[in-house]
């Protein structure tokens, strides 16, 4: 069967700028948490490998971006890092990064190439955490000066703006599961970590349209959809919290310009409500967005509780739910998550339903798999099971979009293989090849699956 897109379908791939840039202490740019926790406990990143070792696209920008061209993409989303901009988070714009980000930003259009602009992707400047983070409302003034910025900056070239990328990742891995830095478990404060980045989200959307400038401003959000393991009302009822806290934490407020009502009275119940100041509501209010993407890795399963909780332990997500290993799930062994393609397709039907069919598009869907190598054959790579994930995945973007999802493209994560946090190269995503000491970049076979499909706005498929 041929699966054809909508014309002027968005194709591409999405990264960032601290998981591909390198030069992580160079050209001006100030530390980031990542930095500093790489510095300081080495031992938790995958073989040694930080943030200064990526895929030095700092360097190799043109000659990446003509990659991008070579594999037929038409936009592509990465990120400005404000740590490289503002070194310190509040004083002088640093001119080498304005100067390198101009040409990327220059480059990408002589090729044709629509840049899809992040602010923020989980890279806050360490004299910004010093400070207290996101649990410091000086950090969200900040952050909305920082924005302001770069519009003014960059705006005339930049159409497409992106305020966070997956803002609940921070919450969960430096308040809640000890997987990024701070390393803090405690619910409130996780709480106020995701309050204060709605507040800045919703200042920097506020400053776009102040501002007048031309494009359109949204934010990336991951989507996990929570799947009760029966019908029974309380597996129902723990889905819909795991949802409350995961999905529409951040989906109400940037789609309705508010929060879930069921979700702060939860928090009310367990005395876990982050402070409010009352201009707070109308501030949240303006916050509604031009565009969501999606990011669709993996679907979260659960079921009610089999166990009473324990009182005397840190108040958790997990008080509400326990999570559900269904028998017989398909799974991505190497990163240890389910694939679920018809997970795509329900987000799109939930935003459809029940959220006025938003502007959207997927932006980010993605296969981490560990030594590739073993799949070398006559000197490249050949992924066919990242070929089928992607298909099996559009054929169900595909369906969404023939129902009447307003989704406007499909961006894959990622484009070389690049860093990826504490896991640093440990599972490659990309549609190219990095060799790590010699920064060789080589074109897998769903590369050049993706080009072709970009090419023809359409595949192919049993």
């Amino acid at each position: 069967m041929k699966y054809s897109f909508p014309e002027h379908f968005w194709w591409g791939s999405a990264s960032s700028a601290l998981q591909t840039e390198g030069e992580s202490l160079g050209g001006g740019k100030g530390l980031t948490t990542w930095d500093h926790w790489f510095a300081n406990q080495t031992n938790r990143f995958h073989q040694g490998v930080g943030p200064q070792d990526t895929s030095t696209f700092y360097h190799n920008w043109k000659a990446d971006i003509q990659l991008l061209k070579q594999l037929n993409h038409n936009s592509f989303r990465t990120s400005i890092s404000w740590a490289r901009l503002i070194p310190d988070g509040v004083g002088e714009v640093n001119p080498q990064a304005v100067e390198f980000y101009n040409q990327v930003f220059d480059e990408l259009l002589e090729q044709g190439i629509t840049p899809f602009i992040t602010l923020f992707h989980f890279d806050m400047p360490m004299a910004m955490q010093e400070i207290g983070g996101w649990e410091n409302r000086d950090v969200v003034a900040a952050y909305s000066r920082y924005a302001q910025i770069c519009f003014e900056l960059f705006g005339d070239r930049v159409l497409h703006w992106f305020t966070f990328n997956e803002p609940i990742v921070p919450v969960e891995g430096g308040y809640l599961y000890d997987f990024h830095y701070p390393n803090v478990v405690d619910f409130r404060r996780a709480a106020t970590v995701a309050y204060h980045t709605v507040l800045a989200h919703a200042q920097a959307v506020r400053a776009f349209r102040a501002g007048h400038y031309a494009g359109e401003i949204g934010i990336v959000l991951n989507l996990t959809p929570s799947y009760p393991r029966s019908q029974n009302p309380l597996d129902v009822k723990a889905a819909h919290y795991a949802d409350l806290m995961f999905n529409r934490s951040f989906l109400d407020p940037v789609l309705r310009g508010e929060y879930p009502a069921d979700l702060v009275a939860l928090l009310k119940a367990y005395d876990q409500l982050p402070a409010c100041q009352p201009e707070d509501s109308a501030l949240i209010a303006e916050g509604t967005i031009d565009l969501l993407g999606i990011n669709y890795y993996q679907p979260r399963r659960v079921k009610c509780r089999d166990s009473a909780v324990n009182p005397q332990a840190p108040f958790m997500p997990e008080w509400f739910f326990d999570n559900y290993e269904m028998p017989g799930r398909k799974m991505n062994p190497y990163r240890g998550w389910e694939i679920y393609e018809p997970g795509i397709y329900d987000i799109l039907v939930n935003l459809r339903e029940n959220y006025g069919n938003p502007r959207c598009f997927i932006s980010e869907n993605g296969m981490g798999v560990e030594n590739e190598q073993r799949f070398i054959e006559n000197g490249q790579i050949n992924d066919q099971y990242r070929i089928d994930f992607i298909s099996e995945h559009l054929k169900w973007v595909h369906k969404g979009i023939s129902e009447g999802a307003n989704c406007l493209g499909y961006h894959m994560w990622t484009f070389i293989d690049n860093w990826s946090w504490c896991n640093a190269y440990k599972n490659r995503y990309g549609f190219i090849q990095l060799d790590l000491n010699t920064q060789q970049r080589t074109i897998k076979k769903s590369g050049e699956w993706f080009a072709a499909t970009s090419l023809n706005n359409s595949f192919d498929k049993e």
